[in-house]
């Protein structure tokens, strides 16, 4: 997978200097270089890189003020290079993916490269679960049929389509997987549909059930729920988290390896790196 790098910096000598540098990685094609801010916003709309290189200051539209001047589309990975270091919070603050200083010291900046080419690949992977997540959450309403369609549908991206049609299971109208759960509250009971359950929180030896604004607490591991829940309408996402792919909005990549994924309510919830395998897998990538 190519990282497709721009360049933006005042000086002519620093920009040799990173292209030289960037020469040594092998998965590297530099699209295009710019010499101040407003050069780098209209190479930034046009070219659409994956990683801006970008110098902090710059006479006229900083390092900054081209971030804020592309709010609203596209922002690329930015790793700052600066001849200054009291900018540094300020770049964490907008999720630079490393600060390097000027002169720009070759392992450090292999150092940071090595981190945006990790978050490319995270990024990726995360573009494509987003993109089925969102096909599950058309499609899947709940009922057999449209598990059915979201079944074949993992089965029809997967390599060959052979892997996924093996792991097929049947649909929740057969009675293999719950469609209520009974729920002891306040001296009585009753049951939850688990096509209304937006997303389910582990809590030792309880789980709680959020149904929208409300929260039905059980005496339950959060491993056997999962066991008796359609792993083709929901998907445990953290250890002590399992959500309802219907709810799901989109997803966001964060810290670490680790995403968030927001449903509908606007409700945050972290995808952590030791699942997002297993749900790749439940959706077919």
């Amino acid at each position: 997978m190519r990282v497709r790098v721009l360049i933006v910096d005042d000086e002519a000598l620093a920009r040799q200097r990173v292209r030289r540098l960037l020469q040594n990685e092998a998965d590297v094609e530099v699209v295009g270089e710019a010499e101040t801010g407003r050069d780098a916003v209209a190479m930034i709309r046009e070219l659409q890189p994956d990683l801006v290189c970008l110098d902090v200051q710059m006479p006229g539209l900083d390092g900054f003020g081209v971030l804020e001047e592309l709010d609203g589309g596209p922002v690329p990975m930015v790793l700052f290079i600066t001849a200054y270091d009291e900018h540094a919070q300020r770049a964490f603050d907008v999720h630079a993916v490393d600060y390097v200083l000027k002169p720009v010291d070759a392992d450090r900046f292999r150092a940071a490269f090595d981190k945006a080419r990790k978050q490319r690949a995270n990024a990726v992977a995360a573009e494509r679960l987003g993109e089925l997540l969102e096909t599950v959450r058309r499609l899947a309403d709940g009922s057999a049929a449209a598990a059915g369609g979201v079944a074949d549908l993992a089965a029809g991206l997967s390599a060959g389509g052979a892997s996924a049609a093996a792991g097929a299971v049947p649909g929740a109208g057969n009675g293999r997987y719950a469609s209520r759960i009974l729920v002891k509250q306040d001296g009585r009971m009753f049951f939850v549909k688990t096509t209304e359950i937006d997303w389910i929180e582990a809590d030792r030896n309880y789980v709680r059930l959020h149904v929208g604004k409300t929260a039905h607490t059980i005496r339950e591991r959060i491993s056997h729920l999962e066991e008796t829940l359609d792993p083709r309408l929901f998907a445990r996402i953290h250890r002590s988290t399992i959500v309802n792919l219907n709810r799901v909005r989109e997803m966001q990549q964060w810290f670490s390896g680790d995403y968030v994924v927001i449903l509908e309510d606007g409700t945050r919830l972290r995808l952590s790196r030791h699942y997002r395998d297993r749900v790749e897998k439940q959706v077919g990538v």
